[in-house]
């Protein structure tokens, strides 16, 4: 009689285990939840736990400018001031190789998916042009629009050549622009683009009603552990048209006129004078390049020129 009651009380046990079981999956099935969320929390430990490390902020050297508003300004100082393959000192009629001090700032918004609208100014001083120090000024400004693989920069140069106004014709005029840059990045998965294979396009509707088209490829080089990055360059331009840059006379001419090969290489100067980024990003530049033009018949010179500069992005 007592085992009989004994194998009933264990029938009994297990029943009621395997009911609350089965109970507790299909409230586990129901909610979308584990099992153990259903448990009942220790009491040491009462905070939700988990197995990722919680995000860090960000310190003074790793600070980066993460506004709207960005800038980007260049110093260079240049053996000559070579413009679509036209060396300006020459056309000057000025000294073949005189020092150039050029300066560029930019002034770019970042509006998230929209467009980018920027705007800068470019300008070239060259002590020994013989009819103003400051032989151009370029306004310019434009947008900026990402759709990958493709960069899209659309805007409009102006060029003014101070105290050259009086002449005629003035060589003073203006154009737009459109420049489609392919991120070759988004076909290899790469970090960072390869050739970045682009071409630009520039009507001069004011004075000159002609084209220049420029295709080109860059390839950048990083040497991360010394904070130096070499770009190497080449271009090819096409003009329809269009005269020489910085003349005192129109002189069309259409076909291949000119191209580039060149070295750029960037030194971080951050990490040097142990600047945090949270002020910007200092570099020293050094610039060598190789123009040559195509055909005796068309405006251009042959030329190896270069220099320094420094640059300021914040």
């Amino acid at each position: 009689m007592r085992r009989r009651v004994c194998w009933i009380g264990v029938m009994a046990a297990t029943l009621l285990a395997c009911s609350a079981a089965s109970r507790a999956q299909s409230i586990a099935a129901s909610s979308d939840v584990p099992l153990l969320s259903l448990l009942p929390p220790d009491s040491a430990d009462t905070e939700p736990q988990s197995v990722y490390a919680p995000p860090q902020p960000l310190t003074e050297q790793d600070g980066i400018n993460n506004g709207g508003v960005n800038t980007d300004v260049n110093f260079r100082y240049l053996t000559d001031d070579v413009y679509r393959g036209v060396s300006h000192d020459r056309a000057a009629g000025g000294n073949i190789h005189a020092a150039n001090f050029q300066a560029q700032s930019q002034l770019s918004f970042n509006l998230g998916k929209l467009p980018h609208p920027y705007v800068g100014v470019f300008a070239n001083i060259n002590d020994s042009d013989p009819v103003s120090r400051f032989q151009e000024v370029r306004p310019f400004f434009g947008l900026e629009y990402t759709s990958r693989p493709f960069i899209f920069n659309l805007g409009q140069n102006s060029y003014i050549y101070p105290e050259r106004e009086r002449l005629n014709p003035s060589p003073n005029t203006s154009e737009v622009f459109l420049r489609i840059t392919f991120d070759d990045s988004y076909l290899t998965l790469a970090p960072h683009p390869f050739f970045s294979p682009y071409i630009y396009s520039a009507y001069d509707y004011q004075r000159n009603k002609g084209w220049y088209i420029e295709g080109g490829i860059r390839h950048d080089v990083l040497f991360e552990e010394i904070g130096v990055v070499v770009t190497g360059y080449a271009d090819v331009a096409y003009i329809s048209n269009f005269p020489r840059q910085f003349v005192t006379f129109n002189q069309h001419d259409s076909g291949m006129q000119h191209y580039d090969v060149g070295l750029i290489g960037t030194y971080a100067l951050n990490n040097l004078f142990n600047i945090t980024s949270r002020y910007g990003k200092f570099g020293l530049q050094g610039y060598l390049t190789y123009t040559g033009r195509f055909s005796n018949q068309l405006e251009a010179n042959t030329v190896l020129w270069g220099g320094v500069g420094l640059v300021f992005k914040y």
